[in-house]
């Protein structure tokens, strides 16, 4: 095996068997020059951390306990193997994501059962220290559903390049702005609903400043930009080139090199998809879908010139090459078994 001080490491969040995966805890790849990945081993054992987030200067790793209701640190040691950094902390139901600020100040998780949003603020040592609750989310759709109140499930957070925090929330079809304010955590800024039934689920940064959102129930995807400070919603779209079915939920959406093309995985049928960027980016316009390699994608990484797919169901990470000009993936590389993937995050 070879030592992963010589080749990138790559964390992968799983489910354990309390979230009724058969991983042990967060897992460790290392990935190499010809775009195979290698299995190290488990970092550390710890129960369902489906989402993992790196600290941006220090050697800690924060996860969640998706079933424990728990977000919990660790501090490199070695290689790759992780230890706790101070004891958990508790969070809100089924905590699905977490996000750590570019200066390293705060960690933000989402809970998709609940819908809380919660800011954790950080020591110098990368350390949580402060938990601040969010305010909660008021279902701007709740006229087209009188009686039926809808249950809001944050589900991801999105550090923005002017300093705030934008938010998805599947169950109230919003995106939401937040600032950061030391010692009160997150403060509403201002929130962009979104089309009712949508379910905006993960986004990403475009180098215009432009957000792309990704939906995982309508699957389709939708461009907000700001104007003054105020995002505004300006595009919306398919997610894939050839519709999707009645069981299809869409999962994560991720940028290639230079932000010409972007790719969405869409559980069910088991597709990635990938869509050209137009227009200063502002349109995802459809290329093609083509098999992700494994069955629910459930999250997925460009590095270089490769594409890494994690199937939750089938225990394995598809590894595709991507044509610089097309934006295209071709065959299936490397396939590497890895037990439950549910992310994958580079360790820096």
């Amino acid at each position: 095996m070879t030592s992963p001080a010589q080749h990138p490491v790559i964390w992968t969040g799983t489910y354990t068997p309390d979230g009724g995966g058969r991983a042990e805890g967060i897992g460790a790849l290392a990935g190499h020059e010809d775009g195979s990945l290698e299995w190290l081993g488990t970092a550390v054992r710890t129960d369902s951390p489906s989402f993992v987030a790196v600290h941006p200067t220090l050697p800690v790793v924060y996860a969640v306990a998706e079933q424990r209701r728990m977000v919990q640190a660790f501090r490199r040691a070695g290689d790759f193997a992780l230890v706790p950094l101070g004891d958990p902390q508790p969070s809100g139901e089924a905590t699905c994501h977490v996000a750590v600020d570019p200066q390293g100040r705060f960690l933000t998780a989402t809970c998709w059962g609940d819908g809380q949003v919660l800011l954790y603020e950080l020591d110098d040592d990368g350390g949580i220290t402060g938990r601040f609750p969010a305010a909660a989310s008021v279902d701007p759709h709740a006229g087209l559903n009188p009686g039926e109140p809808r249950q809001s499930r944050a589900h991801a957070s999105l550090m923005l390049a002017d300093g705030r925090v934008m938010t998805t929330d599947l169950g109230h079809d919003t995106l939401r702005i937040w600032n950061y304010v030391p010692g009160a955590g997150l403060v509403a800024d201002h929130e962009v609903d979104l089309p009712y039934g949508s379910g905006p689920r993960h986004l990403v940064q475009h180098q215009s400043g432009n957000v792309f959102v990704v939906s995982e129930y309508s699957v389709e995807v939708f461009i907000v930009r700001s104007e003054a400070g105020t995002f505004e919603l300006v595009f919306r779209g398919p997610a894939t080139s050839g519709g999707s079915l009645a069981d299809d939920s869409a999962a994560e959406i991720c940028l290639g090199l230079g932000g010409a093309y972007a790719y969405v995985g869409v559980r069910g049928s088991n597709i990635i998809s990938v869509l050209e960027v137009g227009t200063g980016g502002t349109e995802l316009l459809p290329v093609k879908d083509i098999p992700s390699g494994g069955n629910w994608p459930r999250h997925h990484l460009v590095r270089g010139n490769w594409l890494h797919v994690a199937h939750e169901r089938s225990d394995n990470v598809a590894t595709f090459a991507l044509d610089a000009a097309t934006g295209l993936p071709g065959e299936v590389v490397h396939n590497l078994p890895t037990p439950s993937p549910t992310a994958l995050v580079p360790a820096g």
